[in-house]
């Protein structure tokens, strides 16, 4: 999964990926069901296209991901942000505990704001 990494700066070099980053999704978000079954019958969830940023916790501190996600439910993790201060992530993991998803957390406004910031998002 790490192979390949971009960095922070490569990620500025790509307007299509700024453009198309959800900041109002979580990791959460991207797992639930496609179909849920309801009083009225099975209803589909709106297929999730573009970039998300997640806090991975696997590791022996907190790290700040890009995850590239396809209407046709496919991901992978595209890039790593190292730039960003360790207390960020460590205060944004703490929290979001209960937002926490297989050790995924999601941003808090403080990593989001670095993050616009660093990515000229206004």
């Amino acid at each position: 999964m790490y192979g390949e990494m971009r960095s922070f700066e490569d990620i500025k070099k790509e307007p299509y990926m700024i453009e198309n980053i959800r900041w109002d999704l979580q990791p959460k978000d991207l797992m639930e069901p496609k179909y849920t079954a309801t009083a009225e019958g099975v209803t589909a969830k709106e297929p999730i296209k573009g970039y998300i940023f997640y806090i991975d916790t696997m590791g022996e501190k907190p790290a700040l991901f890009l995850m590239r996600h396809t209407a046709a439910d496919y991901a992978e993790t595209v890039a790593q942000v190292r730039e960003i201060p360790q207390e960020m992530l460590s205060e944004a993991v703490e929290e979001n505990k209960a937002g926490a998803y297989f050790n995924m957390y999601p941003l808090n406004g403080k990593v989001e704001a670095w993050l616009k910031k660093g990515l000229g998002v206004l």
